[in-house]
């Protein structure tokens, strides 16, 4: 069945990461899956939380939030509401426990950063999208740190490998990538996937929306984020001029 943009199954949606999109953080990328766009933003902090002093290692952790109207209706502010969703912690740690995955914090030294996600628009795979922009604006910020000879440690020591993330499923039994919101809300099966360059594995959040699902279902869908995590470091790699 064809798919609703016209995409073949393994056909990621168009990729734009564009660097220096904010003046003032010493990272910054507005990130583009299609119709979502994410702007991550990479702060630089001397020192690090109290509980992680005097260890020698640094501390990298992320924040992520919608605006109002990112989606087809508005919602309200959760600042406004008095206390964050457990859907934004969620994502919050998962962004954060994939960008630490690709940082040797030791050589990074006793220095924080902290990466803001905020969502501009979004079309499904808001979470991936973070993921994959938040990476580029990390590299810039410790790159921003060399240039102070700040770090621990040497810059490629400090970002030993690449971080992407994409979403796969499962729509009237055809395994598809990268998945738009009018597909992610029908899905069968609907999985998030965080791939290193090199195609290992540092999440995996998969669940049977309206049933289960068989192993080779698996494979499929885990065959189809790794190809797809692979044409992302690409477009990484292509921004950061590598």
């Amino acid at each position: 069945m064809a798919r609703p943009d016209g995409r073949q199954p393994d056909q990621l949606r168009p990729v734009t990461l564009t660097r220096g999109w904010s003046t003032h953080p010493e990272g910054s990328v507005l990130v583009e899956f299609g119709n979502t766009r994410v702007l991550c933003t990479a702060s630089v902090t001397e020192g690090v939380p109290r509980w992680r002093k005097g260890s020698g290692l640094g501390w990298v952790t992320a924040e992520y939030a919608m605006l109002p109207r990112a989606t087809h209706t508005r919602s309200d502010r959760e600042s406004v509401k008095g206390r964050v969703g457990g859907r934004t912690h969620e994502i919050s740690r998962l962004i954060g426990r994939s960008l630490r995955a690709c940082v040797d914090l030791k050589a990074l030294g006793e220095n924080s950063i902290v990466l803001d996600c905020d969502v501009l628009q979004a079309d499904g795979g808001t979470r991936t999208a973070a993921i994959t922009g938040a990476y580029v604006a990390l590299h810039d910020a410790v790159t921003w740190l060399a240039g102070r000879k700040a770090l621990a440690g040497k810059p490629e020591k400090v970002m030993h490998r690449s971080v992407a993330a994409v979403s796969v499923g499962i729509i009237d039994g055809e395994p598809r990538l990268d998945l738009a919101y009018d597909e992610d809300v029908t899905a069968e099966v609907d999985m998030n996937v965080v791939c290193t360059g090199t195609g290992d594995f540092v999440e995996v959040q998969g669940t049977g929306e309206s049933g289960v699902f068989a192993r080779k279902q698996l494979d499929a869908l885990l065959d189809l984020a790794v190809a797809g995590c692979d044409q992302l470091a690409g477009a990484q790699r292509e921004a950061l001029g590598r």
